[in-house]
């Protein structure tokens, strides 16, 4: 078991930079794979980037199209989420998750944790 609980969010312009972060406790943060998703007003939520934080590569969304990286610091057992040139249909609820699998991209039902989401709202 994970408990998880995303920060960073908020209100910026087109173009700008934002930085979220997911502090995580409980079962093995190392263990687990790690993940952010997002869903924004009268839509789905939708899978952004994933990360095994020991070992793993990093996997992104086809939208990402190089504007977001994910990464981990492990001896603080925290996630980021860097997002570079925001778009305003970026505007969403991000969401950190933790899964036992890559998985989770394709098939959000393998999703085993989820944090509170921090809201992420781009302006034009």
């Amino acid at each position: 078991q994970v408990q998880l609980v995303e920060s960073g969010g908020g209100l910026v312009q087109n173009g700008d930079s934002l930085r979220l972060s997911c502090a995580a406790s409980g079962a093995t943060f190392s263990s687990r794979i790690m993940g952010w998703f997002r869903q924004a007003p009268g839509k789905e939520r939708e899978f952004v980037a994933a990360l095994k934080p020991i070992g793993g590569s990093p996997y992104y969304a086809d939208f990402v199209q190089g504007r977001f990286t994910i990464s981990s610091d492990n001896a603080k057992n925290t996630l980021y989420l860097q997002m570079n040139s925001l778009k305003p249909e970026d505007t969403a609820v991000y969401y950190c998750a933790a899964s036992s699998t890559y998985g989770m991209a394709t098939h959000i039902e393998m999703v085993q944790n989820w944090g509170q989401g921090t809201q992420v709202t781009v302006s034009s």
